[in-house]
């Protein structure tokens, strides 16, 4: 079991204070390479068009993200409200990642809050639930993932 480590006060404080179009552009490369290819195309089509932000609670950082055609786009901060706001810290985040803890365990200790559209929630809550475990080394161009670097 990995625990990600805390960061130190001064460092959550200036990364709560990025603008959040380029951490939500690492997020959305991310989600793109690891959950985009394991939705369901019900539901995909059921997030088509949502707008979601993430917020991780220590540093306040804020990830906003949309799905068009089945993939994650980053979403440009307007007057409009998200569709769901989902909120975690960054070890909690993780936790659900690589299924150490199920989004239930978390949302019922309070760890996971989403708010918003009920219903849309539950069904990113359940999705996540159906989701295989995340594993780190997904994120890695395949040549790396043997421990062969590509020269």
């Amino acid at each position: 079991m990995i625990t990600l480590p805390e960061l130190p006060a001064p460092v959550r404080e200036f990364v709560g204070r990025l603008p959040s179009l380029p951490h939500s552009a690492l997020l959305c490369l991310a989600l793109n390479r690891l959950l985009a290819p394991q939705l369901p195309a019900d539901i995909a089509s059921q997030l088509e068009g949502r707008r979601f932000a993430l917020f991780e609670n220590l540093s306040g950082a804020a990830f906003h993200f949309s799905v068009k055609g089945g993939r994650f786009e980053p979403a440009f901060v307007s007057g409009l409200a998200p569709d769901l706001v989902i909120r975690a810290t960054a070890n909690d985040y993780w936790k659900l990642m690589t299924r150490e803890e199920d989004p239930d365990t978390l949302f019922f200790s309070r760890r996971l809050r989403l708010e918003g559209e009920t219903e849309l929630g539950l069904l990113v809550k359940n999705t996540l639930d159906g989701l295989e475990p995340f594993a780190p080394e997904a994120l890695l161009p395949a040549g790396w993932r043997s421990g062969r670097h590509p020269t």
